[in-house]
């Protein structure tokens, strides 16, 4: 049976609740390379609760150290406001500081895979993300306006790199789709482990609502349906009325059925918790949000002639080949482009932009 553990915190306090947590699932770390993928949606403060709160960083890290790892990489793409700009998100929202120096701009270096064509025949997907030998995920606790949670499965989101996040919103066309898409992205690579940060919560119109409830708790789990069931009970909501856990669940990924979980702490309804509006539905028909994506999507690598060296990184490294030398200068196939910007990530004299 599926374990989910919730144990009270505050970020003073927060390393027992990450011991617990190791204790009940236990992690052969000796001599392997493991990926700490904090929810890093966007530049913020850490009092604004949108990212993985710093503390709760340190924490798992300080842990993790302990358990002889070869290696440690602290890293995630950012979302949608904030392509290039892994550093600054990492700086400002306290994440550089608590990753103790294991910090990497995984945004840098990508792969292409093959992808569900009812979406996009293909992705680029963070390379650390495919030679991890585990992989800990630390979501947050949120409500999402698309698929009303954000918690374990959806924070697998940032496994991609650059626009294709905006990309893959707009094909999907509608909350149903986009929950579909979002269990297609964490099936690249299913984290080992994950706990997540509930000490401060996100209510209304997240996952960047300025809407915050106290919670006090850590909760862990090597099963990220069971983990988001439980977040969705908490919330309020039917676990069963989630697209996202109904194709999670058909895919074999785990069971949303309380029954089927044992629940090693307290499981309580939060009072009065605020959902999304329409709970996900209707969002996609917003022309406001319709017309962010769209000018995400259109984003491509430009060069600036003044800073550029010809030196060649971008062009080697583009995964999809869509960069290629013309009269010294890199130049974009628009329609080979992916826009993972790992060209711009890339760049030794910062001189790609993006237009």
């Amino acid at each position: 049976m599926t374990s989910v553990l919730i144990h009270p915190a505050t970020y003073d306090t927060v390393r027992p609740a990450i011991d617990r947590a190791f204790e009940i699932f236990p992690i052969n770390l000796s001599g392997k390379k493991v990926l700490i993928k904090p929810n890093a949606l966007r530049t913020s403060n850490a009092n604004e609760a949108i990212v993985t709160h710093p503390s709760v960083l340190r924490a798992v890290v300080e842990k993790v150290e302990t358990l002889d790892p070869a290696e440690i990489i602290v890293g995630d793409n950012p979302g949608v406001v904030s392509y290039g700009a892994n550093e600054e998100c990492f700086e400002k929202t306290g994440l550089m500081d608590a990753g103790m120096g294991y910090y990497q701009n995984i945004g840098n270096d990508s792969v292409k895979i093959d992808f569900n064509p009812k979406f996009m025949s293909s992705v680029s997907v963070s390379k650390a993300i495919l030679e991890a030998d585990i992989i800990i995920s630390l979501p947050r606790f949120k409500t999402h306006g698309l698929t009303v949670i954000s918690g374990a499965l959806k924070n697998s989101y940032g496994f991609l790199p650059g626009a294709q996040k905006a990309i893959l919103h707009k094909i999907a066309g509608s909350p149903a789709r986009f929950s579909e898409v979002v269990v297609e992205v964490f099936k690249i690579r299913v984290p080992d482990l994950f706990i997540l940060d509930a000490v401060v919560g996100m209510e209304g119109n997240g996952p960047s609502s300025a809407d915050l409830r106290d919670i006090g708790l850590i909760l862990a789990t090597d099963n990220a349906v069971a983990m988001d069931s439980v977040i969705a009970t908490m919330m309020g909501c039917d676990p069963s009325c989630l697209r996202f856990l109904q194709k999670a669940k058909k895919d074999g990924l785990g069971d949303y059925d309380l029954k089927t979980v044992n629940i090693i702490g307290k499981l309580e309804k939060i009072p009065d918790f605020k959902l999304p509006p329409l709970g996900g539905e209707g969002i996609m028909e917003n022309p406001s949000i319709m017309e962010m994506l769209t000018s995400k999507i259109k984003f491509r690598p430009k060069v600036d002639q003044k800073l550029c060296t010809a030196c060649g990184t971008c062009v080697a490294q583009c995964p999809v080949s869509a960069l290629t030398m013309n009269d010294n200068f890199p130049e974009v196939d628009a329609d080979t482009c992916i826009t993972c910007f790992c060209c711009q990530e890339l760049c030794p004299e910062k001189a790609i932009q993006l237009g």
